[in-house]
């Protein structure tokens, strides 16, 4: 005879995949859920899902592994998800799986970090070149044309990334007494501290720092509080606009943030739009915004 929790377990097991039979299914492959920001945004899709009863969302974590993630997508599709939602760390590696999965009907939302494919039915992210150049706008005039900045980049072989440093290198480069070195901190906490251990036993002066997020310049701020040097000694940028970022720019512990949304919210409905059996844009843009002392009181923080 089996054990009673055996057969509760199965009885649970079997009414789920019962109760998912009768709901559409809304699936988030999700890069990492170790970056605030990209576990703030499945949040966010789940909690505005959450409102529809006729909805069953799921979602995966790759811990930052592309050959996981296309493992997890695969998974999806063969349980055949009505919407898939994509959040990728590598824009050609995802390529072939998320093509199989448009193709075989599944929608497919594309969030965030683009694809090397117009293999999916739409594309929802932010300016992420103006992102750039807001910063480096501001910066540039905070420190009256001149000095020495570091660039703290995001991950590789990701659009964000590369649009956000763009952007940031051609309006900065207007500005010939602005000299720029770059570091990469994989938008993470704990590698930005790295690189800024490093560069302060290099013994290298900086002027001003744009993070390409907040999460960085958080590690940042630990770091120079840990060798007595005040964060409001420097002009510091970041992007996303966290919490965190808020209460440093009222502190004066940081200079600005670049509001960069979530995007979850969106995506969400988006998802519903398309359970309904109603078209959406190949390319949905969501406005971006900085944030300073000026304006802080009056903007919300994305999480």
């Amino acid at each position: 005879m089996k054990p009673v929790r055996y057969v509760i377990w199965l009885l649970f097991i079997v009414t789920g995949l019962l109760c998912a039979s009768e709901k559409s299914l809304v699936a988030f492959a999700q890069d990492t859920m170790a970056n605030d920001f990209r576990k703030a945004q499945v949040h966010e899709v789940e909690e505005t899902l959450s409102h529809y009863p006729d909805i069953m969302f799921l979602s995966s974590d790759a811990e930052g592994r592309i050959s996981l993630m296309i493992n997890q997508i695969e998974h999806f599709i063969a349980q055949k998800v009505d919407v898939l939602i994509v959040g990728t760390n590598d824009a050609s590696a995802i390529v072939p799986v998320v093509e199989k999965a448009y193709s075989s009907g599944i929608k497919v939302v594309i969030l965030d970090r683009g694809v090397d494919t117009d293999g999916y039915t739409t594309f929802i992210n932010s300016d992420n070149r103006k992102i750039g150049t807001l910063a480096a706008a501001f910066i540039a005039k905070e420190l009256n044309q001149e000095g020495k900045v570091l660039l703290f980049e995001g991950l590789e072989n990701i659009d964000v990334t590369e649009q956000r440093t763009q952007g940031f290198l051609e309006e900065i480069r207007k500005y010939e007494k602005i000299q720029v070195i770059t570091r990469r901190g994989n938008y993470l906490r704990r590698d930005a501290i790295i690189e800024m251990e490093k560069l302060i036993s290099e013994g290298i002066r900086l002027d001003a720092i744009f993070s390409e997020s907040d999460s960085m310049l958080s590690g940042v701020r630990a770091v120079l509080r840990r060798h007595g040097i005040d964060p409001d000694s420097l002009i510091m940028v970041g992007c996303d606009y966290t919490s965190e970022a808020k209460e440093a720019i009222m502190q004066g512990t940081q200079s600005a943030s670049v509001l960069f949304p979530l995007g979850g919210k969106k995506a969400a409905e988006v998802a519903v739009t398309l359970l309904k059996g109603e078209g959406v844009p190949k390319h949905i843009q969501i406005p971006v915004k900085l944030v300073t002392k000026e304006n802080v009181k009056e903007v919300s923080p994305i999480f």
